[in-house]
């Protein structure tokens, strides 16, 4: 008996829309993306219910006749290419012909489109691989494709699709990296009757303007490079405009997108030393390569690809980004203070006689010091005494092992603390500042070190919850609002967290077509951009799908204290050290920051004694 036999086209349909069509943004992708293929100057995105209900793309591309219209939704039907080898020259957005018979398997397609030599065009409508009716019909020149009742017939896969902002996100950011590629498009983007986007045809520093704002478009600073290997043009952020979460990066190659984790690290290399290390720059890069030297064939999704020269790729695009930096004086440059300086050096003539007033200066010695004196200091044996510095003898009490007790520990003098003396006073000095990031402290069995930023960060941390869990974070207003323009997906996102903002402090008024004011920030934060503060929290909060309010809070509570916690390099006095301190040890976790890193270390007393032997 045999055991092998032929899938039926419907189940091989539905398997590879597995792979092909995961959620409504990935209908849009391809249909946006066939439209882009077709010629189209022109390309209307129409969502209800984020795309659950029905999904249409329209487009004034060349259309289809009334035979490929039925044959495009057969599987591994396309007009892209004929033969293997023309995988090799791909100058098109698809090439398998996998995308409408995937789609037709899982949802109720309905298809109108006209050729410019037809008077009459064709309609038709499938239901799960199954062709419906096929009519013609009166229609403009293009595609009209209208998907209704996405994953109808695979309950499990609809079940799981994310709340409407979160697929709403999903599909602003596919149609953004087509429309960023295609700046000579107009697209327009409608949700549930309310216009998102549109866009006219424009340059592409335009197109971005347009997608994500005038204030990131200003921070941009031109790329281009020409080689036999490769062109490569486009748009890297200045320093200041790097941000820890949800910078916008694209990567393009031919005209397509792509993710590549290697080029990614070559603007990072470029900007070293320039921004934290944990924070990213903006970048629009486009590469220009020939077909034959890279590989798009990997994956169904298309974003992965293989290039030939890599390596070398990598190279050239590091020096593009450097020299863009350099030619537009992104890279700071030392400013020595000019205050007070003489306006004129004058020359040293010997023969010019000194004034009485001016004499040379000396150095005072101790003539009676004598080095080879080895009479020992007349103190008790216990203690050493050095410039008013005294150090008791080590204690052999065993050290706590968790910080709280090691804190209730400093507090009953168990620490190594000196005294100083200043003026005839006594001060405190048991914490000292180490290039102004770092506490010092000494304990019995070594030096403790504590991070002062990430010590800030865990006490903001706490605090902010603790005040959510009895009232919302009180507002500051501000004297002049800010105005900034939202990217479609932020959007999308910021409508899902209007009450989470206005929970944390922010008092915001929507002026619609994408831009909000911003009027009101969270008290404690005067000095900072709001508008870097507002982004950094919708780009944390971008998941709200995922998120539990508990975490959403978590998330929002600790960018927050990372955007107020003192910076790395402020100089704090005694008492600002020993406040910090006490802040610190009295929280729950003061080992630790929220996302898990270190905030104490402890230098062992052996550790420090072998370095004097």
């Amino acid at each position: 008996m045999d055991l092998i036999h032929l899938l039926p086209d419907s189940v091989a349909n539905q398997i590879a829309a597995g792979e092909v069509i995961q959620r409504p943004a990935s209908v849009v992708k391809e249909l946006v993306e066939n439209a882009v293929d077709a010629g189209a100057k022109h390309i209307d995105v129409i969502a209800i219910d984020a795309g659950r209900t029905s999904l249409q793309v329209v487009d004034d591309g060349k259309g289809m006749s009334e035979t490929d219209a039925r044959l495009a939704f057969e599987r591994h039907a396309t007009s892209k290419i004929q033969q293997a080898t023309d995988l090799f020259t791909l100058t098109t957005m698809g090439f398998r012909g996998e995308a409408l018979p995937s789609i037709a398997s899982v949802a109720q397609v309905e298809l109108t489109t006209r050729t410019a030599d037809s008077d009459l065009g064709t309609h038709l409508v499938l239901e799960g691989s199954s062709v419906v009716s096929q009519e013609p019909t009166a229609c403009p020149i293009g595609s009209n494709f209208l998907i209704k009742n996405l994953f109808f017939n695979v309950p499990a896969r609809r079940k799981f699709l994310k709340s409407n902002q979160t697929e709403l996100a999903n599909i602003s950011a596919e149609l953004e990296r087509v429309m960023l590629v295609n700046p000579d498009i107009a697209f327009t983007f409608t949700h549930n009757g309310t216009p998102i986007l549109s866009l006219t045809p424009s340059s592409l520093k335009q197109r971005i303007a347009g997608v994500f704002g005038n204030r990131l478009a200003d921070q941009l600073l031109p790329v281009e490079v020409e080689t036999p290997m490769v062109s490569i043009c486009g748009f890297v952020g200045k320093p200041e405009s790097s941000r820890k979460r949800g910078a916008q990066q694209f990567f393009f190659v031919n005209n397509r997108y792509m993710r590549h984790p290697y080029f990614h690290r070559a603007v990072q290399e470029a900007f070293m030393r320039l921004i934290p290390a944990d924070e990213q720059v903006p970048y629009f890069i486009y590469f220009d390569v020939p077909p034959a030297e890279i590989d798009v064939n990997i994956h169904p999704t298309k974003t992965e690809i293989k290039f030939e020269n890599e390596q070398a790729i990598w190279q050239i695009l590091l020096a593009a980004v450097r020299e863009a930096l350099g030619r537009f004086n992104a890279i700071p440059t030392i400013d020595f203070d000019t205050e007070g300086r003489p306006t004129d050096i004058p020359v040293f003539n010997p023969n010019t006689p000194t004034p009485s007033k001016l004499k040379p200066p000396t150095v005072p010695v101790d003539s009676s010091f004598n080095p080879f004196d080895q009479t020992p200091p007349s103190t008790p044996s216990h203690s050493k005494r050095y410039e008013g510095y005294e150090f008791p003898a080590p204690h052999e009490k065993a050290v706590p092992r968790d910080w709280q007790s090691l804190y209730q520990t400093t507090k009953n003098d168990d620490l190594l603390t000196p005294s100083l003396e200043i003026g005839g006073e006594s001060l405190s000095a048991d914490h000292f500042q180490y290039r102004a990031q770092y506490i010092l402290t000494p304990v019995q069995s070594g030096l403790m070190v504590i991070d002062q930023h990430r010590a800030h960060i865990r006490i903001l941390n706490d605090r902010f919850l603790s005040q959510l869990e009895q009232s919302p974070l009180p507002s500051q207003r501000d004297l002049f609002p800010e105005v900034l323009h939202l990217s479609p997906e932020d959007a999308a996102t910021y409508t899902d967290l209007q009450e989470d903002f206005h929970r944390f402090g922010f008092d915001v008024s929507d002026l619609g077509g994408n831009t909000i004011s911003i009027i009101g920030y969270p008290s404690g934060f005067e000095g900072l951009e709001p508008q870097r503060l507002f982004l950094d929290l919708l780009s944390a909060g971008a998941d709200r799908g995922n998120l539990s309010a508990t975490d959403l809070y978590s998330r929002f509570a600790i960018t927050l204290a990372r955007a107020a916690a003192i910076p790395v390099g402020q100089v704090l006095s005694l008492l600002e050290m020993q406040d910090l301190v006490a802040q610190l040890f009295a929280t729950k976790t003061p080992n630790y920051t929220p996302d898990g890193q270190p905030i104490i270390a402890i230098i062992p007393q052996e550790n420090i004694e072998k370095l004097f032997k």
